[in-house]
This record gives C-alpha cells, sequence and structure tokens, in this order.
C-alpha cells in the first residue's frame, strides 16, 4: 500500500458537474486527509450524492480537478479507476444490496469483482473476510439469507459490512440513516463511528439528520467496552477530526467545525442546526 499519509485523502480544486444546464455541482472546493471525518448537509437535491459520486469517479467533472489519494481521476479512463475504487468503501442509498444475491454473496461481491487491487484477496480468504466483516456488524448468522428476509436497519448493517469488507482508506456513506427509526439509526452511526476508529479510516457521510453529526464528532468507540464513548461536549480538543459542510444549489454554502457552524447566521446553514 503506498504511502499517502502525507497528502490529502480527496481534493475538490473548483469543481462543476452539470445535469443539461442545471449545476449539480458548482465550483466546489475543498480537500480532506488522513482520518478525517466530512459530514455534509444540505436539502433534498443540494448536491450531497453527486458530490460522493463525483468523488469516485461515477460522475465526471465538466471542470476543475478531482484527486483522490493524490491521482488526478477527472479524466480518469474505467480502466484505471478500479485501481483507485478498490481502496474505497461504499455505502449506498437503501443500502443498495443485490435482491438476487444471499448475504454473503453482496458481502463478498466487492472482494470478488474488484479487477485491480494492489493486494488481492486470495479466493480461500474472501469467505473468513466476508465473516469478519458481518461479525463487525453483529449480523454473522445472516450470511444463507436473502435481503428481503432483513429488516430495513440489518440490511443497512450489511451495507455498511460490504462497505468496509476491503479494508478502505475511505468510506463514502449516502444518507445511511434515512428511513430509519431514532434507535436503529444511532445504531448505524454507532457502527460508522466504531470502523472510523478501529481502522483510522476516512470518511465522508451525506446525511439529513445533525445528531448523525454531532455522534461523529463527539464519541469514539472503546475496543474494551465495545460501546461509544463521549470525548467531549463541544466538539473542541477531543483529537477527533470532523468537518461540517452544508451544500446549497450545489454550491458548498459552510465549510468548518461544529462551532462554527452553530455559530453560523446565514438562515439556510441554520435549517440544518439542532439548537
Amino acid at each position: 500500500m503506498p504511502d499517502d499519509s502525507h497528502q490529502p485523502v480527496l481534493r475538490f480544486e473548483d469543481v462543476s458537474v452539470h445535469f443539461g444546464e442545471e449545476a449539480a455541482l458548482d465550483r466546489i472546493t475543498f480537500e480532506m486527509w488522513p482520518a478525517e471525518t466530512r459530514i455534509v448537509l444540505g436539502a433534498a437535491g443540494s448536491g450531497k450524492t453527486v458530490l460522493l459520486k463525483t468523488a469516485m469517479g461515477l460522475v465526471q467533472a465538466d471542470s476543475g480537478r478531482v484527486c483522490v489519494f493524490g491521482r488526478d481521476i477527472t479524466r480518469m479512463p474505467e480502466h484505471e479507476l478500479f485501481d483507485v475504487r478498490a481502496r474505497i468503501g461504499v455505502l449506498f442509498q437503501e443500502g443498495g444490496l443485490f435482491d438476487s444475491l444471499t448475504i454473503e454473496e453482496n458481502v463478498s461481491y466487492p472482494l470478488v469483482n474488484q479487477r485491480v487491487r494492489t493486494q488481492p484477496v486470495p479466493a480461500d480468504e474472501i469467505e473468513s473476510r466476508v465473516r469478519e466483516a458481518l461479525r463487525f456488524v453483529e449480523l454473522e448468522r445472516t450470511l444463507d439469507q436473502f435481503p428481503s428476509e432483513l429488516s430495513g436497519g440489518m440490511r443497512r448493517r450489511v451495507g455498511i459490512a460490504r462497505a468496509v469488507v476491503t479494508k478502505p482508506d475511505l468510506v463514502l456513506y449516502d444518507s445511511p440513516t434515512a428511513g430509519l427509526d431514532p434507535i436503529t439509526a444511532n445504531t448505524i452511526i454507532s457502527l460508522i463511528v466504531k470502523e472510523r476508529d478501529m481502522r483510522n479510516a476516512a470518511a465522508i457521510m451525506a446525511t439529513h439528520r445533525y445528531q448523525d453529526g454531532q455522534l461523529m464528532a463527539h464519541f469514539r468507540y472503546n475496543p474494551h467496552s465495545g460501546e461509544l464513548q463521549r470525548v467531549s461536549s463541544n466538539g473542541s480538543h477531543n483529537g477527533l477530526k470532523t468537518i461540517f459542510m452544508v451544500m446549497q444549489e450545489g454550491r458548498l454554502a459552510f465549510e468548518g467545525t461544529q462551532a462554527e457552524l452553530e455559530a453560523s447566521t446565514d438562515p439556510y446553514v441554520s435549517k440544518f442546526v439542532r439548537r
């Protein structure tokens, strides 16, 4: 694995994406570093999902540059993107599982189908990796079941297992708690915090729930107790690198710490702060 600890995991340089005449992303610029967490807030249609897809090269920027792990992917051919995507985990909206595949087949999909990897996983290790990922989300007994046999929250947890089975350096979470009840939603965020702290991975989470960002900003996973542990009440000096972003009609309306977000007087930005 290349040593890129001294460069941004992800960099957007004046990136714009248009669908027809509409700007889905409008001159977006930011960079994030290893072990950093980004919480992306914004109304429906504000550009959150397009931002994540552009970071993976699933959507190509019309202008500007997108760099992932120090590599410019803006105009990168599809066959070269496989190597970059091998280091990125993704939790799609609603979990994004394949209905016709078992849970084991769903989780193993990234391992089986990644065409280029720095260190390919041997075929005889895939099952153990899948079991490890499902044990991580406490669903090891669901190997032979199908997504339709699981609850919405369980399917989302399987989605997390699939996102982390490759042990990625960057994980993208697209609305991981959408449509879930508060208790289940908190369980999902707890698993995301656990992944962040056990693997020290960078993460971007697009969400409508401000409380998701609060949990990420103020809690760490305690491996001894197996539970989340509050490390601060105001987000300062707790060792967690959590940056909040607010998207508005494709533009980056805000970027900063939670304290700066809560101090914002912008009417649109303030809508996403739970006071």
